[in-house]
């Protein structure tokens, strides 16, 4: 199958993801009690499915693998801009929406990532500060998993305090469900192609490489 093919697979896979859970959201899926932690849109198949199906699809499929690999880095960490709407948990903990245990750090980790991204994918997306590269795609990868263990363990923590059944709603339930999960895969892909970097130059007889791939 040719990369094209791959292409056309993968942003409609991402379309009907989308929708799907746009629409369990509609349809008040993921609604549970106050006394309940919400580890079934946190964990189960809000988060954990959709990066389980990546995986198993990446690591299974050469064709789909070797894809991945051509995608441009510059492009997949810029994507990661879009976490400097994390101030919205600030905003919502301003008014005692969300709990400050879980909002605080999720907020705070996600504008720090976002308003780095476009220094990162346009100065360390390169051969020559690879481990820059992948040091920081971690810190994202980490900022996530961090939100989302807040999130699923607040209720445990505080019991009396403010929960996070808003993240269980429209609009915000997307955020685990597609956005968290998606950011995560990036991030993923990222590391795998600045691993390689270092096996394309020896290669290439130290000639310097550069991340010119396309996203399609």
């Amino acid at each position: 199958m040719t990369h094209p093919n791959y292409a056309k697979i993968s942003l409609g896979l991402i379309g009907v993801w989308f929708v799907f859970y746009l629409a369990a959201s509609a349809l008040h899926v993921f609604m549970i009690g106050r006394g309940v932690p919400p580890l079934p849109v946190a964990l189960g198949i809000g988060t954990l499915l959709p990066l389980a199906l990546f995986l198993i699809w990446f690591g299974l499929s050469a064709g789909f693998r070797e894809f991945t690999m051509t995608l441009n880095p510059r492009i997949l960490t810029f994507v990661q801009t879009w976490r400097t709407e994390g101030f919205v948990f600030l905003v919502l903990y301003t008014y005692g929406i969300l709990p400050g245990f879980f909002a605080q750090p999720a907020g705070f980790g996600d504008i720090t990532i976002g308003l780095t991204a476009p220094l990162v994918g346009l100065l360390l997306a390169r051969p020559k500060f690879r481990r820059s590269f992948i040091f920081w795609q971690s810190l994202g990868v980490l900022d996530l998993v961090a939100a989302v263990s807040l999130g699923a363990a607040v209720r445990l923590i505080d019991p009396h305090g403010a929960t996070t059944n808003a993240m269980t709603v429209l609009p915000l339930s997307l955020i685990p469900t597609f956005a968290v999960p998606l950011f995560l895969i990036l991030h993923f892909i990222c590391i795998q192609q600045a691993r390689r970097w270092k096996v394309e130059e020896i290669r290439k007889s130290g000639q310097p490489l550069e991340a010119t791939g396309s996203i399609a």
